[in-house]
């Protein structure tokens, strides 16, 4: 997809997202569809012991504030370019920094953070480019998670131009991590209900080289 119509797609997403912002926190959706990945997320920073997170597409903030309550780091960061779900999280917590930006121009220093996360939301990036600028906002060392969805057959998977997201196989996630600098220390498929078994949630973790 061109940059025009992928811009073009994404502020329709964004305004979605707007929209749907107070369904989205339904006990039932969370428990079912988000919680999963967002505890194998906790899991993966907890053994790192990052002290400045940014959450990527943090939706209404639930994520965030479960890393800010529950590993209390120096900083954590939900960024988002939805205006209603920032304003949700915005209500839900004043410890966690908020701020608008898209997944392709974070707005952090070089080496700020020393851990990036996103769940249930990458097949809408520009994924290299996504992954490119989480790689220059980490510090050497810094880790990387994403949680998305990714199909089990291969052929319940058209071709990424022919539709406007994409779900990568574990194959491709790997060559798109390696292809952005990281080094993958792991990667699995996320335990779900049983019907999320064509479709279900890939976590990929990597890690920047210290030598950079």
């Amino acid at each position: 997809m061109t940059d025009a119509p992928r811009r073009g797609l994404n502020d329709a997403v964004t305004r979605m997202w707007g929209f749907l912002a107070p369904a989205y926190d339904l006990p039932l959706l969370q428990r079912w569809i988000y919680r999963p990945p967002h505890d194998e997320v906790i899991a993966a920073l907890r053994g790192h012991r990052a002290r400045r997170i940014a959450d990527i597409a943090c939706g209404t903030g639930i994520l965030s504030d479960r890393i800010e309550r529950e590993l209390r780091p120096e900083e954590i960061y939900g960024v988002d370019m939805s205006d209603g779900m920032l304003a949700q999280a915005r209500a839900r917590s004043t410890r966690v920094q908020w701020l608008r930006a898209p997944a392709e121009q974070l707005p952090f220093a070089d080496g700020a953070l020393d851990a990036v996360v996103t769940t249930s939301a990458f097949h809408f990036f520009d994924q290299p480019a996504a992954l490119r600028e989480f790689h220059r906002v980490l510090a050497p060392g810094g880790l990387v998670a994403v949680a998305a969805l990714s199909t089990r057959q291969p052929w319940l998977q058209a071709p990424s131009q022919w539709k406007p997201q994409h779900n990568p196989s574990p194959e491709e996630m790997r060559a798109l991590f390696k292809g952005a600098g990281f080094e993958i220390s792991d990667q699995h498929r996320v335990r779900r209900p049983v019907w999320t078994s064509i479709v279900s949630d890939l976590i990929t973790v990597g890690v920047k080289s210290r030598a950079t």
